[in-house]
């Protein structure tokens, strides 16, 4: 009959106790997965062999005691602490300091007939790097030194990559980044549930500053995609929640963020040059869209309205309440080949897939007669908005 897991537990600490590394080897299933978090993720035999001979190696004397065992079924949680010296081998790169460490840690083992099939282990890593000299211990100078570069550069990325989210209208939160600060992320509250949806996700660049901003504000539930450019989708991928964007855009989304659409040939120089390079560096890569809104349809609050031209399926979002529009590219006010900001413009040539649409749907958003409209780059307008809008789609 085949032992128990708990025997199988039993015999494999002791069997690393005793150093015998072909005995505790014996005792896993071929193909049986050793998963100790943030150290190694390998394959039962090799695998387990190089990783527990290595351990053995390097620390020589090294003892296990067993604190405690939990049983459930196929599965035996084992409580364990390790003594030993760093004397022997290197360890993961890592040159025998001769310190003197403990350990603790927690093995699961999931045993079936008679053979380990997969263990997941976690230990005290932070811990380990400090006893053997590789991190300072708190409060020493060195650990003040090690945490004044870390808050300097935290403080450089946050700089970087995005700004504090500012409140634009009720329940409406708005991220700024790139350098300049031109690309625009739209954090809004759902009445429904008080999470947030975001609206475009900006440049790669930007994803920890609207993740800390969404956080912050409740968490983020859902993204949705103005359009599937690569400086809308950027954040996307890194922020690990569920992606909608326009049926349309989808294709876009999903594969090289609309750049077999662009003509970047209109561009002027030096800007005709340095947007494949943009681009690339901006990109979060392709986005796996969960699902799709289209006109009409709700999001948090707002109505999705359609707005083909610059892409074929670039949305805004419309609030009546207050008549704000959220637009994304539906329109600019800030000239990507100079960089200068001023009145609403129908976006480049070189970025639309039909030039006289991009103008119709300016004059679409126009028809709602905001109080405020708010683009994907650069400032939003607010006044007469209609006559700002018309006079960008018969003049730009």
């Amino acid at each position: 009959m085949a032992a128990t897991p708990t025997k199988v537990a039993d015999a494999y600490f002791d069997a690393i106790a005793r150093h015998d590394l072909e005995a505790a080897v014996a005792l896993w299933a071929p193909g049986g997965r050793e998963h100790v978090r943030g150290q190694v993720d390998t394959v039962a035999p090799e695998g387990v062999r190089a990783f527990l001979g290595g351990l053995l190696a390097a620390v020589p004397d090294l003892r296990f005691e067993v604190v405690a065992k939990t049983v459930q079924r196929e599965r035996v949680a084992v409580r364990w602490v390790a003594t030993g010296t760093f004397t022997g081998q290197a360890y993961q790169g890592i040159a025998a300091t001769g310190a003197r460490i403990r350990l603790e840690g927690i093995d699961e083992l999931q045993v079936r007939d008679g053979l380990i099939v997969e263990n997941n282990a976690y230990t005290d890593g932070m811990t380990f790097a400090r006893q053997i000299g590789l991190l300072p211990e708190p409060g020493t100078p060195a650990y003040g030194r090690l945490a004044a570069a870390a808050n300097a550069r935290t403080r450089a990325t946050r700089r970087l990559a995005g700004s504090r989210p500012e409140e634009i209208a009720d329940g409406v939160w708005l991220v700024r980044g790139g350098i300049p600060r031109s690309m625009n992320v739209y954090l809004v509250r759902d009445p429904a549930d008080g999470r947030i949806v975001v609206f475009d996700a900006g440049i790669r660049a930007m994803t920890a500053a609207v993740a800390r901003a969404g956080a912050a504000l409740g968490g983020i539930k859902q993204v949705v995609l103005g359009h599937g450019h690569q400086d809308h989708r950027g954040a996307a991928p890194g922020l690990r929640v569920p992606v909608l964007c326009h049926p349309d855009d989808v294709a876009i989304a999903q594969g090289d963020g609309g750049f077999s659409g662009f003509d970047l040939s209109l561009l002027k120089p030096p800007a005709r040059w340095l947007y494949p390079h943009l681009l690339k560096t901006w990109d979060g890569g392709p986005v796996e869209i969960a699902g799709t809104v289209q006109e009409g349809d709700a999001v948090a609050g707002f109505e999705v309205v359609h707005c083909p031209g610059h892409a074929d399926g670039l949305i805004a979002l419309w609030r009546s309440s207050d008549r704000l529009a959220l637009s994304s590219d539906v329109f600019y006010t800030a000239n990507p080949e100079t960089g200068q900001h001023g009145a609403p413009r129908v976006p480049l040539r070189a970025f639309n897939l039909d030039h006289e649409q991009a103008r119709a749907s300016i004059r679409k958003l126009a028809a709602l007669r905001p109080a405020a409209a708010w683009p994907g780059h650069a400032e939003g307008i607010s006044g007469d908005v209609e006559s700002q809008l018309l006079r960008a789609a018969e003049t730009t």
